[in-house]
């Protein structure tokens, strides 16, 4: 079933777009020496998105950490916050249809993770 869903996912809940900008946003910041550790939580919203059906996010055990939260706090205030919030609006386009409602779930998922990914990971 989760098979079926991410499939569904990539083609009609825009996952594969989602992976591509997370993908080249990583790229990105990963140019510079001071946005690797953004980089690779690009990476990590990427895997998500590709396939979030059947994902768990959870805390690491050093979520609390000073460099965890220090790290949340550069990425909220510097695009975390308007990632979040468009995760947001199209969980509220996809929850307007009965059949969307597992693509609105997802994207509030990726809104926790997006406005927060510091200290936590997929599993």
């Amino acid at each position: 079933m989760n098979l079926l869903l991410n499939i569904l996912w990539i083609i009609f809940g825009g996952g594969i777009i989602l992976f591509f900008e997370y993908l080249l946003g990583g790229i990105a910041l990963c140019l510079t020496i001071i946005g690797i550790p953004f980089g690779l939580q690009c990476f990590k919203l990427a895997i998500f998105a590709i396939a979030p059906f059947g994902s768990k996010i959870e805390e690491t055990e050093n979520a609390g950490g000073c460099f965890s939260v220090f790290f949340n706090i550069l990425w909220i205030l510097l695009g975390g916050f308007w990632i979040a919030v468009t995760h947001l609006i199209l969980a509220l386009v996809f929850a307007i249809t009965i059949i969307g409602i597992p693509f609105a779930v997802q994207h509030v998922k990726m809104a926790g993770l997006a406005i927060t990914p510091f200290g936590k990971q997929i599993t």
